[in-house]
């Protein structure tokens, strides 16, 4: 057995110990919870799970077998490759594009799922791959070869216990999509739900197995022969092996769709369809159809009145809180898996490649953002090795000025104004300088990102993914209570003892402009935030920079009054009481501002907020801020009209 299998409960409920001949039978618990019917008709695993050990140990059996895939790969790569080659010394390589395009889908497709993955991959990179090939590619996200219907209704009466006239009432001829790992047909069930039926390539675990193990063989050997690849390869590989084996178990699937409707679904605009688990196991899957058009297909989008850029924001939106929201990510958006509804929503199908991002990994994103638009590279350097791509005990010296020199373009716009694309370009290439390596988990996100930056770019060549995700950044700083976040926001807000109320500006600004921005929710965490222990930093510099809007304030209304004074008692040539500074105008102006961007912010509603005003009112940490300001006031009012009204001045001397 290639794989060992198990059941389709959460990591954690998984045995720890597998029998060794690689099968782990199914209790059958969640089987029946969701299809009684066919907990009793079938006793076959319900879940694979990918292993490398039991994968190497088959084709170590069978040197043979590896020999000829080997060949079968490198003899039409070569001759691809070749004529490449030739038509350019020729020079007849424009002439012939077309017809190297369709000779590589041609070939990526006989090779097999593991390569039309990363041709799917390069389909949605219209700013690296030409128009042409372009073309071609996108064909390889539906429009595969089919194999034989009498395959796949063989497959649906042993996974479903039933021949496929006795289920659907209706079933399309010929499969209307044929993906890498199965194909689809349109049907009806009996009560009148139209339905896709998604059935799985036979020999499919044969065809991805043999090309892993190579693979995986491969980077091992190049990362032992190469030591400038630091990179785990290996584990990159085996991430995406893990990935591979629960997108060809369609119960999983299952599973990962409704936990992402869980997630995700009460999103604006975000649609996710039903499964329906009766009709469902581990090779056929039974879901809601979706009448939709590909994102890329702008001009009839366009024609139905929706859109498509709108969507690509809302799919961004979505994106920000799959990676650092709630940790569960769709790993395969390719624009064959995300279709614009008539409705106009935004519709996700293929929740076969998921993947997650761990709480301490999805705040150090976060924090590694944060650093970046604040140009703080030695922040961002720690954020890396939080990140696991630097070991704790990496010298950092040399690497914080690199990160200066990667973002030294930025230096005169926005760091919001970058792709992720040259982005990862420019790291990628300091990556290899130092030493770094990416952690498997790093390059499932990447190509998430990418991918969707790429449908994004292909729609909009001006779109800019950091830009959209921005707002929500901000709004998670200004909401979140988690302590590493408000570490991040002091380190935003503060720079060598001083308040840069330009940042915290630029903050509610972008915030506001979040959909889920609740601001009331953020003024009640300001408030419970800066009266705890945890905000006495913040707290104890903020009433210092309170002091100095209201002295401000108070100097010059100061500054006012003993002129007319000292000019009513006829003492006055010159008034020598001094106005606000410079600096502390400044910061009276920040304040006003601020006041502006909240009132002009979504949802500020003064009813609303007076309730949170009296509450606070009474709050011990609040009462205390109020009176360090008070006390603090006090004094420096009390010692200046010391000095300006009883202190003998020096009279302006006569002209003789």
């Amino acid at each position: 057995m290639i794989a060992k299998t198990d059941t389709p409960s959460s990591q954690a409920d998984r045995p720890q110990e597998m029998p060794e001949n690689g099968i782990q039978a199914s209790s059958g618990r969640l089987l029946a919870k969701k299809h009684p019917r066919l907990a009793k008709t079938t006793a076959e695993p319900e879940s694979l799970r990918y292993d490398a050990e039991a994968i190497a140990a088959h084709y170590q059996r069978r040197p043979l077998q590896v020999l000829r895939r080997i060949i079968t790969v490198l003899t039409p790569t070569v001759a691809f490759v070749a004529g490449l080659w030739w038509d350019g010394k020729r020079g007849i390589s424009v002439k012939n594009e077309r017809r190297h395009a369709v000779k590589l889908r041609e070939l990526l497709t006989k090779l097999g799922p593991a390569y039309i993955k990363i041709g799917q991959a390069l389909s949605t990179r219209p700013d690296l791959v030409p128009p042409l090939y372009l073309e071609e590619l996108t064909r390889l996200q539906d429009q595969l070869p089919a194999f034989p219907n009498e395959i796949a209704y063989q497959f649906i009466e042993e996974e479903l216990g039933q021949v496929p006239e006795a289920i659907y009432t209706e079933l399309s001829p010929q499969p209307i999509a044929a993906a890498s790992l199965g194909q689809v047909y349109k049907g009806k069930l009996s009560t009148g739900e139209e339905v896709a039926v998604k059935v799985q390539r036979p020999d499919l675990r044969e065809c991805i197995t043999i090309d892993l193990y190579i693979l995986r063989r491969l980077s091992a050997w190049a990362k032992k022969k190469f030591k400038r690849i630091r990179s785990d390869l290996v584990g990159i590989l085996d991430e995406l092996g893990d990935r591979i084996f629960e997108e060809m178990d369609y119960i999983h699937e299952g599973e990962n769709a409704e936990r992402f409707y869980e997630l995700y679904g009460h999103i604006k605009d975000i649609y996710v369809p039903k499964i329906y688990w009766e009709y469902t196991n581990r090779r056929v899957l039974t879901m809601e159809w979706i009448n939709g058009t590909k994102l890329t297909q702008a001009q009839e989008i366009a024609a139905q009145g929706i859109d498509a850029r709108y969507l690509i924001e809302v799919g961004v939106q979505c994106s920000l809180r799959q990676l650092l929201e709630h940790g569960f990510f769709h790993a395969d958006p390719h624009p064959g898996n995300l279709l614009a509804t008539p409705e106009g929503k935004l519709a996700y199908l293929d929740f076969g490649m998921m993947s997650e991002v761990k709480p301490h990994q999805r705040y150090g994103l976060i924090e590694a953002i944060v650093h970046v638009v604040n140009r703080d590279f030695e922040g961002l350097a720690y954020d890396y090795v939080k990140l696991e791509f630097l070991s704790p005990d990496t010298d950092l010296t040399p690497i914080i000025p690199a990160f200066g020199k990667v973002f030294a373009n930025a230096q005169g716009a926005s760091v919001a104004e970058f792709n992720i694309k040259s982005i990862t370009d420019d790291l990628s290439a300091l990556m290899y300088e130092y030493p770094f390596r990416v952690p498997p988990y790093y390059a499932l996100i990447i190509r998430s990102l990418v991918t969707l930056e790429g449908i994004a770019i292909y729609i909009d060549p001006n779109f800019k993914v950091l830009s959209e995700a921005y707002p929500y950044v901000a709004k998670r700083l200004l909401t979140d209570p988690a302590t590493e976040l408000r570490t991040s926001l002091r380190d935003l807000l503060f720079k060598e003892g001083s308040f840069r109320w330009n940042r915290l500006e630029n903050l509610l600004k972008n915030a506001r402009k979040s959909q889920d921005y609740d601001l009331t929710l953020a003024l009640e965490q300001a408030v419970d935030f800066l009266s705890s222990e945890r905000g006495a930093f913040i707290r104890d510099r903020l009433v210092d920079e309170m002091v100095k809007s209201f002295d401000a304030l108070g100097k010059n209304i100061l500054h006012n009054f003993t002129y007319l004074l000292k000019e009513r008692v006829g003492i006055a040539a010159v008034n020598q009481t001094p106005a606000a500074t410079v600096e502390q105008q400044q910061t009276l102006e920040h304040i006003k501002r601020i006041a502006n961007i909240l009132r002009e912010t979504r949802g500020f509603d003064p009813m609303q907020i007076a309730p949170q005003i009296a509450e606070a009112v009474v709050n011990p940490g609040v009462q205390r801020l109020g009176q360090q300001i008070t006390t603090q006031l006090v004094q420096k009012a009390i010692a200046r009209m010391i000095r300006d009204l009883l202190v003998s001045e020096e009279l302006v001397p006569s002209q003789e």
